[in-house]
């Protein structure tokens, strides 16, 4: 199935997918499983490769006949794949949140979708009905003891990381109030400041919108208690899923979007669909000082954003007075309109992610803005250890074509200082998930490692996991999963082996 460039030319001779094989991996998860040992289809599994791979994303798309409108309103599944000895076990679970529990029992939906999904009854059963559904599908990271499930709109589910069993909602050692959001997308300090942090946000949105910036320890017997804390109001509706983190900043772009609830308050449309950028609105970079950085205590700083559309950015670094950070631009907001079907979408009606890189100069309050790849991609990262600091190496995942938008289907390597790539392709009828970029340990480069990624295999209709050498993309290893998993959405890494990796330099 998969195919390999190494060079900066697209492989040539690639076929154009088909719609039913990329929708064909939208289906329910069918059954759980645990500890099951992974059948090798090609390769062999790096023996140094020692870890969880852990990987959220929504496994119950249909209930009673009824589809959801929008996959990011599917109730969360976790998988995690140990590796130890070359060797990979499987496990997998539902996450039981309440509503999960409620809606298996009554064998249909019984909450809205905040992105379209309706109970049963049409406008009168879903008007004023404003509860929003916890469905701990967007994220999984493990944090001291608890393996948390995380969804921004509501407080995390605390997990067991090795059987996966759900404990309950998490108050994260009180650091949360009972219902209160928590960001799906926290950051990772390698160890700025002596050690490492995770570094998390939750927002309280309104004509006003107040962020919550929250570090957390995560090594020894403190990890999970609350390090700093800090709120800060800016005008204008927040909707923010991603910020990115140099050792002095948490760096969050306000996209100028507006939000109009009376759709959703009649039972028209779920709250995401109610979202709408300004035609002639202005997005703004905020920077919100770190509490354990040089700036601690001053104010936010504010400059306006360039035009389009971000959900998420790859990395941010300072440099002398710059801040610097690179983001996934869309022109607009991409969404799903009531009466379209999200198994059947037109990628050539829809706005592709562009790789874009600002440099905000804190002196001047100018901002330049280049354009650092033009293919469409997402789900974009760096080493985990050059979190916040100038990186060489990234890497994603991008549709198979130059321009446009298009399903997944490669996993690119980017050198960001001369564009030099690499390509790994799935071919036309492999799709894939979010790549995890695995550090060596301990490495050598910064490119020592290895990729981890789902991938929907349409011509088998059969889930599997690639293996790929972070320094070229060649092949290592591609692994049958026991289960069919739809499209998911973020995962993460857990090392076994705590062998220091790269040097932060």
């Amino acid at each position: 199935m998969a195919k390999l460039a190494t060079n900066t030319d697209l492989p040539s001779g690639l076929e154009t997918f088909k719609q039913q094989d990329w929708s064909s991996a939208y289906c329910n998860v069918e059954k759980e499983c645990s500890n099951i040992q992974l059948d090798l289809i090609k390769g062999e599994i790096p023996k140094k490769l020692s870890g969880i791979f852990y990987k959220n994303g929504p496994g119950v798309l249909e209930r009673n006949g009824q589809w959801v409108h929008h996959p990011f309103d599917g109730d969360g599944m976790i998988a995690s794949i140990n590796f130890q000895n070359g060797k990979a076990k499987f496990t997998n679970r539902f996450i039981r949140t309440k509503e999960w529990i409620e809606e298996e029992k009554a064998g249909e939906f019984l909450y809205r979708g905040v992105f379209g999904t309706k109970k049963p009854g049409g406008a009168i059963s879903n008007a004023f009905d404003l509860r929003l559904k916890n469905i701990a599908n967007t994220n999984v990271i493990k944090l001291g003891n608890e393996l948390l499930a995380l969804w921004e709109a509501a407080s995390p589910y605390s997990l067991d990381p090795e059987t996966l069993e759900t404990h309950g909602i998490s108050n994260i050692n009180g650091a949360l109030k009972a219902n209160e959001p928590f960001s799906a997308h926290p950051r990772f300090d390698p160890g700025h400041h002596k050690e490492p942090r995770m570094v998390s946000f939750s927002v309280k949105t309104g004509p006003k919108s107040t962020i919550r910036l929250m570090e957390f320890s995560i090594q020894g017997q403190n990890a999970g208690s609350l390090l700093s804390d800090r709120k800060d109001t800016f005008k204008g509706f927040a909707f923010l899923h991603d910020f990115a983190i140099t050792p002095n900043w948490a760096i969050f772009l306000q996209n100028a979007i507006d939000f109009n609830p009376l759709p959703f308050i009649l039972g028209q449309k779920g709250a995401a669909q109610c979202l709408k950028s300004k035609p002639n609105g202005q997005g703004k970079f905020l920077l919100i000082p770190r509490d354990c950085g040089k700036f601690a205590n001053k104010p936010p700083q504010i400059f306006d954003a360039p035009n389009g559309f971000v959900f998420h950015h790859l990395n941010a670094y300072e440099k002398k007075q710059e801040v610097v950070i690179d983001s996934i631009f869309y022109k607009d907001f991409p969404s799903i309109g009531p009466e379209e079907d999200f198994r059947e979408i037109n990628f050539n009606e829809l706005p592709e992610g562009i790789l874009k890189r600002c440099r905000i100069n804190l002196l001047t309050n100018k901002i330049e803005c280049e354009i650092l790849s033009k293919q469409c991609c997402e789900f974009a990262m760096v080493n985990p250890n050059k979190q916040g600091l100038p990186a060489k190496y990234s890497w994603m995942a991008t549709a198979a074509k130059k321009s446009g938008n298009g399903p997944l289907q490669q996993v690119k390597k980017l050198n960001l200082i001369n564009n030099e790539t690499h390509y790994w392709n799935a071919g036309s009828k492999g799709f894939l998930n979010e790549p995890i970029m695995v550090p060596n340990n301990p490495a050598i480069e910064e490119d020592d490692g290895w990729i981890l990624s789902l991938i929907w295999n349409g011509e088998s209709k059969t889930s599997e996991l690639i293996i790929l050498q972070a320094s070229d993309l060649s092949h290592q290893a591609t692994l049958k999963l026991p289960i069919k998993i739809p499209y998911g959405l973020h995962g993460s890494w857990v090392n076994l082996n705590q062998t220091k990796s790269i040097e932060l330099t």
